[in-house]
């Protein structure tokens, strides 16, 4: 397997537009202070009220983890088991912020929470890590970090999350923090090389306490750039797939009432497309039946006829009727190729190991498929990112297979196309969300 995908440390090129609302995921290990980096985030950016931060209150102290750990079992044990999604805004720009969690049991939610961001903040806990000694027993210290940092990172990297952050946390409980940030921040540096991640920023912050938060805590750390909110609200969203051809998953089929108007179909089939563009006079075909037609009628999402373009709800109005239901494609003709056979990676999530021969139902937008298990390429061994020869994938383990589908798919590559490269696994008989599943360009199909 082959991670890297684009060099590392290049700059950002931000646009100048940074206005839309920026979704971004806090991850990491446990207990690197996620939930209480989301506290402080809305606290210092009065997104919460009084009798809000008078209900976390613990032992006469502000306990911010509180304001993001809402179900009972969370503030019970201490821990963040479900995403929690949170809304603030600054003068500048609005944040959506999911605050996915930490324990490796639970790396199925952060995986949901990952593929629809549009940043990923990775929490380090500087207290955690060795990184004082330079030399022991005569042999330079190789740092390493912890495996659930590696794998959030590693996940967000294929997830095709844009921009991906470093914030070192609890820097200040170490007495020479400059000296463990310089050197957490090298460790970190040479897993972004090895892996192939592009890196935003390495910050150094105290959540507990703000500093480098929502503002700069000047002369710490030897860190000169901006916190970690000013560098968030720089930080551009993921692009539509405008340069994809169009293509389109049928969500929901309407029919008209009565009508004695021939030049068009009677129903409106509703969706979001994924790529491309709609526009009356195109040409489409469906799939899986391969009919052809024309669009004669676009509709937004308020019923009113326009061009609609990549990320936003469409209704489509045929010149024909034609043999469509929900989780069928409308397509550019001639702009995909359907394939039985697909070869991918992905991100296992169910408990029960994964292994050649075993059916599941996959999921490409909405549409539902057989999906069989042909054969387990490789797995990546996290810690040292080599691939490696695997005959199962276990629990949260990420691997190359290759899947033999009932009926085919129109698929791309998921780094050409977030919508049409990616499907779930979901077990037949359990109906768990069983894989993350991203699929691999087609050199890699050979």
């Amino acid at each position: 397997m082959n991670l890297t995908t684009s060099p590392t440390h290049t700059p950002i090129q931000v646009p100048a537009d940074t206005g839309a609302a920026l979704r971004f995921i806090t991850c990491g290990s446990v207990d690197d202070g996620k939930s209480t980096l989301i506290g402080r985030l809305l606290v210092d950016s009065k997104a919460v009220l009084q009798d809000q931060l008078a209900g976390v209150q613990r032992s006469g102290e502000t306990d911010l983890a509180l304001l993001t750990d809402g179900l009972s079992a969370e503030r019970e044990q201490g821990i963040t088991i479900d995403v929690a999604y949170r809304y603030f805004s600054t003068a500048k720009r609005k944040f959506v912020i999911g605050d996915a969690p930490g324990h490796e049991q639970y790396t199925r939610n952060m995986v949901t929470a990952a593929s629809s961001a549009d940043a990923a903040v990775v929490l380090v806990d500087a207290t955690k890590l060795a990184w004082a000694a330079e030399v022991e027993d005569g042999e330079v210290v190789k740092r390493e970090l912890l495996p659930q940092t590696r794998r959030h990172t590693l996940l967000c990297h294929l997830l095709r999350v844009q921009s991906i952050v470093f914030a070192v946390n609890k820097l200040d409980a170490i007495d020479n923090a400059e000296l463990a940030f310089e050197r957490i921040g090298a460790a970190l540096a040479a897993f972004a090389d090895a892996a192939g991640v592009q890196v935003a920023a390495t910050v150094p912050i105290s959540a507990l306490k703000g500093w480098n938060v929502a503002t700069r805590h000047a002369d710490w750390c030897g860190y000169e750039g901006p916190s970690l909110l000013e560098l968030l609200e720089q930080l551009p969203v993921t692009a539509q797939d405008e340069a994809v051809p169009f293509a389109f998953p049928v969500q929901w089929v309407e029919k008209f009432s009565s009508s004695a108007d021939t030049s068009q179909g009677r129903r409106v089939f509703w969706g979001r497309v994924a790529s491309g563009h709609v526009e009356p006079g195109q040409r489409i075909t469906v799939l899986p039946s391969r009919q052809t037609a024309t669009v004669a009628q676009v509709l937004s999402h308020t019923r009113k006829p326009k061009t609609v373009h990549a990320g936003h709800s469409a209704g489509i109005v045929l010149d024909r009727e034609v043999d469509v239901s929900r989780g069928d494609w409308l397509l550019a003709p001639d702009a995909f190729e359907a394939t039985r056979e697909i070869t991918a990676t992905i991100a296992w999530l169910d408990d029960e190991p994964l292994t050649a021969g075993r059916v599941y139902w996959a999921l490409q937008g909405h549409r539902w498929v057989k999906a069989k298990v042909a054969r387990i390429v490789d797995r990546v061994n996290i810690t040292t990112l080599e691939s490696e020869a695997a005959t199962q994938l276990e629990a949260n383990a990420i691997g190359d297979v290759v899947l033999s589908l009932q009926q085919p798919l129109a698929v791309l590559p998921f780094t050409q196309s977030r919508a049409l490269g990616s499907l779930v696994l979901v077990d037949t008989a359990s109906h768990k969300t069983s894989a993350a599943v991203l699929v691999r360009p087609a050199a890699a199909n050979a």
